[in-house]
Parts: structure tokens; sequence; C-alpha cells
């Protein structure tokens, strides 16, 4: 993810979300905190810090044994895990590409990374949580079927918003129904991708050298 000088831009922020002191970072694994942006309590948008790794408001554990880092746009609706988030805490979650692995003729895993032409940034729809009892704050991220170039590395994709969905996505007024037809403004089919160092299948690696195509 780019520094948040190039990220901000996306969003209609007031003036204190404008200078947060974010660095890029190029190997961000789920239950690592990523920014999001949210409608906060007064009506204006926020950024918040969370875990990407949605933790439901009335979990009482933090670890669940089903993975909670992608959300379904299917069906995240009806379940009871992202229900809640669905109606209320949608969010956006920015980015300026993600990796996807295919297997090697070693048998090893070959990531490739995903970006935007330029690499510009964009917005992943995602839903957050705020869970009192543990005071964690986390998120996830919608996925959908592959559509084509993306379905050549994976079955499924995340889902980045076209910018005019952006308000409908996040406010919390927006029936469910409603936002979940927002979801078809995906912009998956602009994307490109290309084979990057097997450096990025350790969590514990960042830097810039991760996204070199090799």
């Amino acid at each position: 993810m780019k520094p948040w000088k190039e990220i901000h831009r996306l969003y209609n922020l007031t003036a204190e979300y404008l200078h947060l002191n974010t660095a890029a970072r190029y190997n961000i694994a789920p239950t690592q905190d990523v920014p999001f942006v949210h409608v906060g309590e007064g009506g204006d948008l926020e950024v918040s810090q969370g875990r990407w790794w949605l933790v439901p408001h009335w979990a009482k554990e933090l670890q669940s044994k089903y993975p909670m880092f992608n959300a379904r746009s299917e069906d995240a609706e009806k379940k009871p895990a992202f229900r809640d988030a669905y109606k209320t805490r949608r969010c956006l979650v920015p980015a300026d590409g993600w990796y996807e692995w295919t297997k090697g003729e070693d048998g090893g895993r070959d990531p490739w990374f995903i970006h935007l032409p330029e690499t510009a940034p964009f917005s992943f729809a995602g839903l957050w949580a705020h869970n009192t009892t543990l005071d964690v704050i986390s998120c996830a991220i919608l996925t959908a079927p592959a559509v084509a170039p993306i379905d050549r590395v994976h079955t499924r994709m995340p889902i980045v918003l076209d910018q005019s969905a952006y308000d409908g996505w996040l406010d919390p007024q927006t029936p469910v129904p409603d936002a979940k037809a927002l979801l078809g403004s995906n912009l998956g089919s602009q994307f490109e991708f290309y084979r990057v160092g097997r450096q990025v299948n350790s969590s514990k690696t960042d830097g810039a050298e991760m996204v070199e195509p090799i």
C-alpha cells in the first residue's frame, strides 16, 4: 500500500485525516492492522486502524476456527459473523495491489502481484466491527468470483469498488439490498498482474522488493 499522502485523495476526508504519518507497506497479512475508511458517529468520514480479520461485536475470543479476513459477497449479509456489520458498518480498505498464488513447477507457491495500471490506488469493499469486550476494531474484505484476466491466477478476487459507489456503500442508511447491488461496480477487469519473488510468502518480510517483477 502506498504512503497515506498518495491514498487520501480517494476520499472526502476532514483535515485531521489528510496528514496521517503512514509509510508504504508491501506485504500485509491477515491479522495485521490496516487502515480503513468508514462513516463516523457525526456523519463524516473517519479513518480507523483495525485488525484484518473481523472479530464480530459479540465474539468472546479473538481467534476463530474460520477464516474471517474475507467475506463472500454472495451471502455475507446472511452470515451471523458479518450480518450486523453489513447493515451499518460498511467500509473501504485502501490498497494499490494484492497477491495471489499459483503452484510452481517445483510444487512451491508462486506469488503474483495484481494491480491497476500505473499501480493507481483503489478501495476494497469491506465490513468492520468494534468488539468492546475484547477492545478490538477489525475489518474484512468482500470477495467475488474472479473475472478476466484475474481468473487466470485465482478463482476469486476481492471486490474493488468504482469511486462512484463509495458514498452509497459507506452510508449506513443505504439498505442492505441496495448496498449489495453496489458491489457490481467492481473494477476487476481493469487489473493487470505479474510474477514476484517468493519472499512474499513470508509475512515477516516487507519492502519495495516485494513487488519487483521476476
